[in-house]
């Protein structure tokens, strides 16, 4: 499967939510939930892990990515990713990256390449 790179730089092929979903993965939906809900100091259930990636057209995606600002402007602005938008990096996206250090990581490689 070709990467997939979601709109803030985080490489959905990689992320153990993906994982657990394309492999049907309980046990893995179990650890993933049982990880977030400590990182993220919430509630996150094992069911709550379904996702084909926050580019995917389908309805599995973490329920964030309905409220992500991010993945909302990429999509208003139709660009494969924030690595193709005239206003990188915003605000929102260094934040982000503040959190997510890898992506911003993923999303500089894009611009070198383009």
């Amino acid at each position: 499967m070709d990467k997939m790179i979601a709109y803030c730089g985080i490489v959905c092929t990689e992320c153990p939510a993906f994982e657990a979903t394309q492999k049907d993965d309980d046990a893995k939906r179990k650890k993933v939930a049982e990880a977030w809900s400590k990182q993220y100091k919430m509630s996150i259930k094992p069911e709550d892990i379904n996702c084909d990636g926050c580019k995917s057209q389908g309805k599995r995606i973490i329920n964030y990515c309905y409220v992500c600002e991010i993945r909302k402007c990429g999509k208003e602005k139709r660009v494969e990713n924030c690595a193709y938008c005239e206003e990188y990096a915003c605000e929102k996206l260094t934040k982000f990256f503040a959190m997510v250090p890898h992506a911003k990581t993923a999303l500089e490689g894009i611009r070198k390449s383009r």
